[in-house]
């Protein structure tokens, strides 16, 4: 495989338009007064995949990235012919991300969480030397995080709930550069950005940036990226389910820049984002058309996080209100919040099983599930382009004939933990 040059690219306030440079790990524009979103102004207009053998790298016209690191594997699209015959669409386009060899997806953490880490850890410079990285998650994230570090020898930290450890599985041992702290049973997704949040006292460490990374976003938007050069246009459609609504703002920014390429039409597809009921802060916030996210019990938000299947789904502190996010991307789309149950998204999963012979997570079962809401209430064209974001499937397929390796936590701390005990424990596990 060749090398690759880094990505020329400047950075621009999406509220006050201001273009600037990015020092190199810039997630914020320091002379902005209201909080806001920057994004990559890439000097390459218009799109140009690579080869295959690139991996997410295929894209790295629009990734904000200074090297190509090994293992990657880019989304891959196809035309839906079973699952779109039986919901009777003529243009159902599948982007899946996971592992499904016979389509040549082979994301071996089956989450789309690997675009990324990839992503993120090919923005990675020289002056990170000697500090450690930390990503907080509710689960898919840190898995993609912790091989991408692995296989890479890149120092991380992750800090995950406790009762979502079981999704740190590995087909292969971990390199002793990747750590793992957790917040106590009974905490969530918001509960492990609290505490990787106290480690950060330490000038040991440096925030991943989650949505303000404009290499998180635009790694996820090469689901996007997938899909048009795949199709030959931009989608009507767009479904997918949303914990933070990263990716469907990622998904917003490519259509934008798509529309800038020329090639590929001039309008936005309709973002058809989705949560696990009774989990719903954003569908609430929608349905009033309210920027700001409404109030919201932390004790009733961890019991509903308890109920509900897809706990990836689960982020309270998510980037809705801030200027260039998920609010604004549904505006700007004409887009909606859809809702869908357990057992709606436990059909929908057996039902991608049952006509396109693979398995995925509860998730995208979530967004099938609303996707078939639409069809049967009629507000869809069949003949309308819609692209279904599968963002994780294949992990039955991953596991056969594997042994496996989890990856266990070197401290649980309380919920409610002392901030100076975090930072000093925390600091000695990579002393």
């Amino acid at each position: 495989m060749k090398n690759l040059n880094a990505t020329r690219y400047r950075l621009q306030n999406v509220a006050t338009q201001r273009v600037f440079e990015d020092e190199g790990w810039t997630l914020d524009d320091a002379q902005s007064s209201a909080p806001s979103l920057i994004r990559a102004l890439y000097e390459t207009r218009q799109i140009n995949p690579k080869s295959e053998e690139y991996g997410i790298y295929r894209f790295a016209d629009w990734l904000p990235v200074e090297r190509m690191l090994q293992g990657s594997c880019a989304p891959v699209t196809y035309k839906s012919k079973g699952l779109a015959s039986r919901l009777g669409l003529k243009n159902l386009y599948i982007t899946f991300n996971g592992y499904f060899p016979e389509i040549g997806a082979r994301m071996s953490t089956c989450s789309f969480k690997e675009t990324e880490a990839y992503s993120v850890c090919g923005r990675l410079n020289g002056s990170h030397h000697g500090k450690v990285l930390v990503v907080a998650s509710a689960g898919n994230t840190a898995r993609a995080f912790a091989k991408v570090c692995s296989d890479n020898q890149i120092p991380l930290l992750l800090s995950v709930p406790e009762d979502n450890l079981d999704a740190l599985w590995f087909d292969a041992p971990l390199n002793d550069c990747v750590k793992l702290i957790a917040s106590a049973k009974g905490g969530d997704y918001f509960d492990a950005i609290h505490l990787s949040n106290l480690t950060l006292q330490s000038e040991k460490f440096f925030a991943e940036g989650g949505a303000k990374n404009i290499a998180r976003r635009d790694g996820m938007a090469t689901t996007v990226l997938s899909a048009v050069t795949a199709i030959g246009r931009i989608p009507d459609y767009y479904f997918q389910a949303v914990g933070s609504g990263t990716g469907a703002i990622a998904a917003w920014e490519a259509n934008l820049r798509l529309i800038e390429d020329g090639r590929f039409g001039n309008h936005k597809m309709r973002l058809m984002v989705s949560q696990n009921a009774p989990f719903v802060p954003m569908y609430h916030a929608w349905r009033a058309h309210s920027r700001a996210m409404l109030p919201y019990d932390d004790n009733q938000a961890r019991i509903d996080v308890e109920y509900i299947d897809a706990k990836v789904l689960s982020n309270r502190k998510p980037p809705y209100s801030i200027q260039g996010g998920l609010f604004d991307a549904l505006c700007d789309t004409e887009g909606d919040v859809l809702i869908a149950t357990n057992e709606e998204a436990r059909d929908a999963k057996a039902l991608f099983a049952e006509t396109e012979g693979i398995d995925i997570y509860s998730a995208p079962g979530i967004a099938l599930a609303t996707l078939i809401h639409k069809v049967k209430e009629g507000r869809i064209d069949p003949e309308k382009v819609i692209m279904l974001n599968i963002t994780g499937g294949g992990e039955k397929r991953m596991k056969e004939g594997k042994k496996l390796h989890y990856l266990q936590p070197s401290i649980v701390f309380p919920i409610d933990p002392d901030p100076q005990e975090v930072a000093d424990r925390v600091a000695a596990l990579f002393a």
